[in-house]
């Protein structure tokens, strides 16, 4: 079995920085955790607010913390160190083996999108960002872990794409780049969803976008040897 991840990311139009953050970090027993965050606004400040949440998501996963405790910690911590006046979504996706489940927690107004062999479900349950409120708690749903497995999540900035413009994305769109799709085209996935989503603001990003894509692959490794690529343009 092979864990693949797709994330394509681009800055809010004449925005320096981009205000969403990503962090991959390895299971202590086995597995792999995908983390996006977005924090609230954009630029410097935003991007201040998410990489302190994926850094401190990222810290306790590695320390051997459950999804669901390690969502609730964050909240905790950016509450604290922001005194309740700015808040972020977190999304964490994780392939555990040591459990052999997808876990995957939300705090975001976008949802998690999972393509399985019987078809597609979309968990968008309403659910509050994390920092604000003092009582928190995330929306956890479990999978077994099983090849064949796509799960598909995004910031904000995808979701409202093409609104000012007085467009409207459409969910059978983004739904046609996953549904003819196979585990090992995260990459497909992530771009597509992200063209499209460029395309509807005339590629001028009314907001910072991420696409963040997880697949499940029954692929054989001899040498299991682990990859990762990136491209980081400026």
């Amino acid at each position: 079995m092979e864990i693949k991840i797709g994330i394509a990311r681009v800055n809010k139009y004449a925005v320096a920085e981009c205000g969403d953050s990503v962090e991959i970090v390895e299971r202590p027993r086995g597995g792999i955790s995908a983390i996006l965050a977005d924090g609230q606004g954009s630029g410097k400040a935003a991007k201040t607010t998410s990489s302190l949440v994926v850094n401190k998501a990222a810290a306790l996963i590695a320390d051997g913390a459950r999804d669901g405790a390690v969502a609730r910690a964050v909240h905790d911590y950016l509450y604290t160190v922001k005194d309740g006046k700015v808040s972020s979504t977190l999304t964490i996706i994780s392939a555990d083996l040591d459990t052999e489940t997808v876990v995957f927690s939300r705090n975001s107004n976008c949802p998690v999108i999972v393509k399985a062999d019987y078809g597609i479900d979309i968990y968008d349950e309403e659910i509050s960002s994390i920092g604000v409120h003092k009582q928190m708690k995330p929306l956890i749903s479990q999978l077994p872990l099983s090849a064949g497995l796509v799960l598909v999540s995004y910031s904000d900035g995808i979701q409202a794409a093409g609104r000012k413009r007085g467009r409207t994305m459409l969910l059978e769109k983004l739904l046609s780049f996953i549904e003819g799709s196979e585990p090992h085209d995260v990459d497909f996935i992530a771009e597509n969803i992200m063209e499209y989503a460029l395309e509807l603001d005339d590629y001028r990003p009314g907001d910072d976008m991420t696409v963040l894509v997880v697949g499940i692959s029954d692929k054989e490794l001899t040498h299991k040897i682990r990859r990762i690529s990136g491209s980081f343009p400026y």
